[in-house]
This record gives C-alpha cells, structure tokens and sequence, in this order.
C-alpha cells in the first residue's frame, strides 16, 4: 500500500498555482506540505483529494488511481465544512453514510470520539429536568471554533481512514485542546496509518514529520527526509552560557551573534571545529562555561532560508 503523487499541475490563467509537484510515500507514517500563504498547499490538497480536478499530473493509491468515493480517506480541511443549521449528530451520520459505515457502527464511533473529544454534551445532551426527552442536540453553529473543529476531526476519523489528510489541524486551538488533538494524531501514526499534515507551525512539522516538501509559488523548493536535511546543514548553531562576558571572544572567532537574552548567546558557527576550538580558548582562560550546546538548524530557520533564497532569486 503506497501513495504516489506525480507532476501535480494547476492553473488559473496564466498563473500557476502548483507547478509539478510530486512526492511519494512508501509506508505508513506522516509527510507535511509546507509553504507561506498562497504557496499551493490546499490547492494541491484538495487535487490529491479529487476535490479540485488539476491541468495534469497524477495521484496514486495503491496503485491505482485515488478515487475519493471507494477509497477510504479522512480529511480535516483548514476552512471548516460543516452545515451551521444542522444537529451535529445528524450531519456526522450523514458522513459516516457517505463513508459506508453502518448506523450502528457509526453511533458507536460517534459515542467513542465524543468522549475522547470532551464534546459528549453537544452530541447527546442530557435530559432537560422536569421533560421525559432529552434537549435536541447542538447545531453547529452554536458550538465555539474549537469545538466546531473537534467536530469536523470527528467526520474525517469516522470511517477509520488508511489515509488521513489534515490541513492546519492545529489552528485556532488553545493548549489544553492541542494536546488533545496531538495525542490522536499520535493514535493515528500508532495504527500505521498515512498522514499529509499542512501547518505553519514548524514545531508541530518537526514533532510529527518524516519528510517534507516545502512549496513556494506552486513549486517545490526542498524536499526529501527532515532528518537528512537537517544533517545536510551540520550542526552550526551554537548556546552558550558562561558566568564572565564572552563578548571579546565572540569577536575573536569572528561569530555572528543570532540572538541573545539574558540567559544565552544562540551563536552561528561555521563547523563543529570552528566550535571547539572556541570551547578551547574559553576553558584556557578559565571561563565558567555553564551551557555549550550544538545543534542542527530548526525547520523554521531551513524554511526562511529556502522561501526567501527562492524570492530573492526571482
């Protein structure tokens, strides 16, 4: 069981709005879509999906072609999709008809992720003191964004996914609720499950992702293993914390400051040697050093870097 997208195209008018993008995944596991606003991410989402018919390309699962009706693909889309005047428990029936999951099995899904979600009292509202039925259930649109959201990730786990596509899952969600909704998409990773995540947060790509393509214009300016890219770059960015001031040495190596506050320098290095050799000079003149820390560059900073040579050179 695989996924193969091959030379997505699609244009409006002479604008091209996702230029041959391809990217394949051989096994379970989760591969994030990256790009600023604009760059083609739900555009090329939404092709996968057969939601949008793209100018040329092909999506592959399985080996053969992805067809949303027969395959069973999740999808929590970024701009939200549900009915606002409709109960919420009839809407997820509704989808889990779409998807082929009997009535009953679907209640019981509903009643599993309801509790899971915390939103069991908009689902299934309790009895109303001094009446025989209970208050009909919620509409949508009586519900906050972040419940709305809970919802819609409802609609797109109902049909137990093999291939689970979500846009921005993290949006607009408060700390306790996107540790929630990280703990599911763990779940879902557990189940060896295939995950396409779109967000701009960088720490989420990094905590979940094996392999990346970042999008600039409709194009794809760095693809491939996060780990490898990361190894690619060597470990140049250097925290430092010592007990006397370090200024003159900084100098000294010809460093360049990346930030500072009151607790560290973040220094850029231009190899491990270069480093070491400012740990030496530091212990021989007795300097207290409290933190020497390498590391790779983060996500955010390899992004900045890919988006904005990519601009420069246009």
């Amino acid at each position: 069981m695989s996924l193969s997208v091959s030379n997505l195209v699609k244009k409006y008018g002479d604008k091209v709005v996702v230029d041959n993008l391809s990217f394949e995944m051989k096994e379970p596991g989760v591969y994030a879509l990256l790009g600023t606003n604009g760059a083609g991410k739900t555009t090329s989402l939404r092709i996968i999906l057969g939601m949008l018919a793209g100018d040329s390309g092909s999506v592959l699962w399985k080996g053969q072609p992805l067809d949303p009706v027969s395959a069973n693909v999740g999808y929590l889309a970024e701009e939200r999709g549900l009915y606002p005047k409709y109960s919420l428990l009839d809407q997820l029936l509704y989808f889990a008809k779409l998807k082929k999951v009997g009535k009953a099995e679907a209640m019981e899904r509903i009643k599993y992720w309801a509790k899971r979600l915390e939103v069991e009292e908009y689902i299934f509202p309790p009895a109303v003191k001094g009446k025989k039925k209970n208050a009909k259930a919620n509409r949508a649109d009586q519900l906050s964004k972040g419940n709305q959201q809970k919802i819609q990730l409802m609609a797109a786990l109902i049909s137990d996914p093999e291939l689970l596509i979500l846009d921005e899952p993290l949006s607009g969600l408060d700390p306790v609720n996107t540790d929630l909704f990280k703990g599911i998409i763990r779940e879902e990773i557990a189940k060896n499950k295939y995950l396409i995540m779109s967000s701009h947060q960088m720490p989420v790509i990094e905590e979940f992702c094996s392999d990346i393509t970042i999008l600039n214009r409709g194009k794809a300016v760095l693809k491939g293993n996060l780990n490898e890219i990361k190894k690619s770059y060597g470990r140049v960015n250097l925290f430092v914390k010592c007990e006397q001031d370090i200024e003159k040495y900084i100098a000294q190596f010809g460093l360049t400051v990346a930030n500072r506050t009151p607790e560290e320098y973040h220094l850029k290095v231009r190899d491990e040697a270069q480093a070491m050799e400012f740990l030496a000079k530091l212990m021989q003149d007795q300097i207290t050093v409290i933190k020497f820390e390498l590391r790779e560059p983060s996500l955010h900073e390899i992004f900045v870097e890919k988006v904005g040579n990519a601009n420069e050179e246009e």
